[in-house]
């Protein structure tokens, strides 16, 4: 089957929305975007019409628009290469001490205002609910992802990648959301597109309370996802008529997981605090994907949408650790295979579907049980191994120096 035209030359345009939720998602999204690679032929990952990302979909999307195959994102995120994994805990895991200091220096003030008011109005407040205010103290974030936004500079700094929004080939869409306003900033919109691309994944992927807020010319921006999952309706609205969506965050069900093998138990709390807030998290990113998918029928009724997800009894995120490279592999060929199965599964409804855009599911690369997604990540177009080398031995150069 012949290849999809340049998308200029194109009678229609596709869409890919791309959701977020952490490292780990960003694996899962490596994963599934590398199976879609594979299985749909005539659409190029690196030749869509309109790229939307938010949070870890962010910096997928923008590796995408300045065409870093997903081939060569497995290797570089993925694959444990002599100077070319980012995973690393130094690199996206540095304790925001500035923000620590200055949370300590509130604590004395905030010791003499409730000193204060204990002395004029005794017995208003017990001790331990005076102690509530030391809460204003805590720190707005655990670590600071400043390292990302200059690890990203080096990456899309020369052979052929640019930081530069206006100087991408495709339109590409960082959703953030601001502070101060509640309000969902497009970077890459005209009023924002001077911001260098570095930085805008930065300020997306600032999970509040994990990341401390990322300042951008005087207002404070967080993770998008507090707004919406997906933001799918970014590339709807640039007049994209098939939307590719992959939102990584599914809520688990448990009685279904310990049945299928997943996980051996049926209880989350077992897991912790952790668990807990990580299922609360993914109720609550699916459940907007939910309403948004049933608003684009409504709203866009002349469009498609084809979204790609997890399992609902597939626990097998829930259980890695982005620290481990066997944990990153893992994840990364889990994503990939359920992909597939989960496309051939869909295959009657879906291929009529892309069969409209010229782009054709590929069977038998579905239905192929011995295909990984390490078989076919070398002699792809894109940065030799001695290339990629080099760039990052000059971030980590940047880093030791």
């Amino acid at each position: 089957m012949a290849k999809l035209p340049p998308s200029d030359q194109r009678k229609f345009k596709i869409g890919l929305a791309l959701g977020g939720g952490g490292p780990l998602s960003g694996i899962y999204e490596i994963g599934a975007l590398r199976a879609l690679d594979e299985c749909l032929d005539g659409i190029n990952f690196n030749d869509i019409d309109v790229y939307v990302g938010v949070s870890s979909g962010a910096l997928i999307a923008a590796n995408l628009a300045n065409q870093i195959t997903t081939a060569q994102m497995c290797r570089i995120f993925i694959i444990n290469e002599p100077h070319g994994h980012p995973f690393h805990p130094h690199v996206f895991f540095q304790p925001a001490f500035k923000e620590y200091a200055r949370s300590i220096m509130k604590v004395p003030g905030i010791f003499s205002r409730k000193l204060s008011h204990i002395l004029s109005r005794p017995g208003d407040q017990s001790f331990l609910e005076s102690l509530i205010d030391l809460v204003d103290a805590l720190p707005d974030g655990l670590f600071t992802n400043e390292v990302l936004h200059q690890y990203l500079s080096v990456l899309y700094d020369g052979h052929g990648r640019t930081d530069d929004f206006r100087e991408l080939r495709r339109k590409l869409f960082l959703v953030a959301a601001d502070l101060d306003s509640g309000e969902a900033i497009r970077f890459g919109d005209e009023k924002y597109d001077h911001i260098p691309i570095s930085k805008a994944v930065q300020a997306s992927v600032a999970c509040p309370g994990f990341y401390t807020p990322v300042e951008i010319e005087g207002r404070y921006y967080a993770d998008g996802t507090l707004l919406k999952a997906m933001h799918a309706s970014v590339a709807l609205d640039e007049g994209a008529d098939l939307v590719i969506g992959v939102n990584p965050l599914v809520p688990i069900d448990t009685d279904a997981a310990a049945e299928c093998g997943t996980m051996e138990s049926d209880s989350l709390r077992e897991g912790g605090l952790a668990a807990v807030l990580g299922q609360t998290l993914r109720t609550f990113i699916h459940s907007r994907v939910e309403l948004g998918m049933s608003a684009y029928e409504e709203q866009y009724p002349k469009s498609d949408i084809v979204l790609v997800q997890p399992r609902r009894d597939d626990a097998t995120m829930l259980l890695s650790s982005v620290f481990s490279f066997k944990g990153r592999q893992e994840v990364c060929e889990h994503a990939y295979q359920m992909t597939r199965q989960d496309l051939l599964e869909r295959y009657d409804d879906l291929a009529p579907i892309f069969e409209r855009y010229g782009i054709r599911l590929n069977k038998s690369v579905l239905e192929d049980q011995n295909r990984s997604f390490q078989d076919r990540l070398y002699g792809t177009f894109g940065y030799t191994s001695s290339e990629q080398q080099g760039i990052f031995r000059q971030f980590y150069n940047w880093i030791a120096g």
